[in-house]
């Protein structure tokens, strides 16, 4: 079932995006086409799955949420975009595809995360029927604020301070839980804004919001070691090679599986203690760290 749904809502936030990027005006096609290859071409859709499943658990119509979940995709896939740069990780590949910077050029890989992460905006802050106007200043705030320095920007700055270099696990986690968890936290967050939840819930949410994005990068660290290039759809081993800081690194490749089951474990203690059918979040998070790309 979790497989289908998260093919579902795939399907869906793609087929907003390619909408709304058919839909510009063209200026340059070549800058297009690479928003295109970088937004579109493949990709799990994590994000945009959780602002529609936590919605739709929540009660809010789908429709709603189309806006926020293609504007988190947006700021995700220009994220990567500027991660694999020369300057950054330098990658070739990414999701088993040539990355932006090598299926175009450098000049037009930044263009294109740039572009991405104005789109986000654009989109996030159209008038959406069933959303007020404080609605949707409220996604746009949270959206600005988790993509920028007090969020994966700022994740993006300590990772690059922290290669080639040991530091200890609370500056590890705070690495992980700004410049993967952020993100992950405002799918969320999004969906809590749309369904204008209570406060006790909403902590509750975003306790299991917190741990799964922790959970997730962790289990991409584990993932650099133990899978392929084939699956992971991306060199196998760039980040020991490049000597970034992980957690296999810092605790070994057991206790840092042993710290991605804890979190998950956390997630789904904050779930169990919501009055709504949680089924398929909680499968989400298990998924996290049985995933093997």
């Amino acid at each position: 079932m979790l497989l289908k749904t998260i093919e579902h809502y795939q399907h869906r936030v793609d087929t907003h995006l390619t909408k709304v990027i058919d839909e510009l005006t063209t200026t340059d096609e070549q800058l297009k086409a690479a928003m295109k290859h970088g937004a579109l071409l493949g990709g799990k859709r994590i994000r945009p799955f959780l602002v529609y499943a936590v919605g739709d658990m929540l009660g809010v119509d789908l429709n709603k949420l189309d806006p926020a979940a293609a504007a988190i995709e947006c700021i995700h896939a220009y994220s990567l975009i500027h991660d694999d740069l020369p300057a950054m990780d330098d990658d070739n590949l990414r999701r088993g595809l040539p990355t932006v910077h090598i299926a175009f050029d450098e000049a037009t890989a930044i263009l294109t995360g740039d572009a991405l992460q104005s789109l986000a905006f654009d989109i996030i802050s159209e008038p959406t029927s069933g959303l007020s106007a404080k609605q949707s200043l409220s996604m746009v705030k949270v959206l600005a604020s988790s993509a920028g320095y007090n969020g994966m920007c700022g994740g993006q700055a300590i990772d690059l301070k922290s290669t080639n270099k040991k530091i200890d696990l609370a500056t590890l986690t705070q690495l992980h839980s700004l410049k993967t968890g952020a993100l992950i936290r405002c799918a969320v967050e999004l969906a809590i804004i749309a369904a204008e939840t209570n406060d006790d819930e909403r902590h509750r949410l975003l306790d299991f919001a917190d741990a799964v994005g922790l959970a997730f990068q962790v289990q991409d660290d584990v993932l650099d070691i133990t899978g392929s290039t084939e699956e992971l759809g991306k060199p196998q081993g760039s980040d020991t090679n490049a000597n970034k800081s992980t957690y296999p690194k810092l605790l070994g490749l057991a206790g840092a599986q042993q710290t991605a089951h804890t979190l998950i474990q956390d997630a789904l203690s904050a779930l169990a203690k919501l009055p709504y059918n949680s089924q398929l979040i909680a499968e989400f998070a298990r998924y996290i760290i049985e995933r093997k790309v």
